[in-house]
């Protein structure tokens, strides 16, 4: 794996649990936990024990390879009977090889994932042109002509671009009385019945 990986602080306490699966007495101290937690991840930053995250994804601290280096290092010095001030004195200054040294990591021990891909850079959306109106699927209500032919009849003009003017009003009017008569004989107009 990558050298520049990093790790959660989750993916750390893991790793040193892993780490110290092989050749590890485990802590002669009943207080001293066998693979520290988050929180006690966190207090040894807080002392200086252990440095600070090499780097931040939002609000989430990333670990590297150092910080395992460095955790072990401080549970196998504690398994030896050493305290915290005596694990801090000989650690302090320690260089990479040093760790290495102290920590004897196995064979196989883990290494950080590979770091993240960095995410495209996101579009400045202020900056863009805007892109051209989508023509609506669904027109919505739409307005149509229409002309009263008589009382019980309305004749609605879908396709018109435009309204009749008188002359198209009366050749209209010419056109619809025989389908006003034919609807009268049907029973299909009732203007007809209000008429009488």
């Amino acid at each position: 794996m990558p050298d520049d990986g990093l790790w959660t602080i989750d993916e750390l306490s893991a790793g040193v649990a892993e780490a110290l699966t092989a050749d590890y007495p485990g802590q002669a101290n009943g207080r001293v936990r066998e693979v520290p937690d988050r929180r006690t991840i966190r207090w040894y930053t807080t002392i200086g024990l252990l440095d600070r995250p090499a780097a931040m994804r939002g609000r989430t601290a990333l670990y590297s390879r150092r910080h395992l280096l460095q955790i072990v290092a401080i549970k196998r010095l504690q398994a030896v009977g050493n305290t915290l001030a005596e694990v801090q004195r000989q650690l302090v200054g320690a260089t990479a090889a040093m760790l290495e040294d102290i920590a004897r990591l196995p064979d196989g021990a883990p290494s950080p994932p590979p770091a993240p891909r960095p995410a495209p850079a996101r579009a400045k959306f202020w900056a863009d042109a805007p892109a051209a109106p989508v023509a609506p699927t669904d027109p919505g209500p739409v307005v149509v002509p229409g002309i009263r032919l008589g009382t019980g009849a309305t004749l609605l003009l879908g396709a018109a671009t435009h309204a009749p003017d008188t002359e198209e009003l009366a050749a209209i009017e010419a056109a619809a009385r025989p389908l006003l008569e034919t609807l009268r004989r049907l029973g299909l107009d009732l203007s007809a019945d209000r008429e009488g």
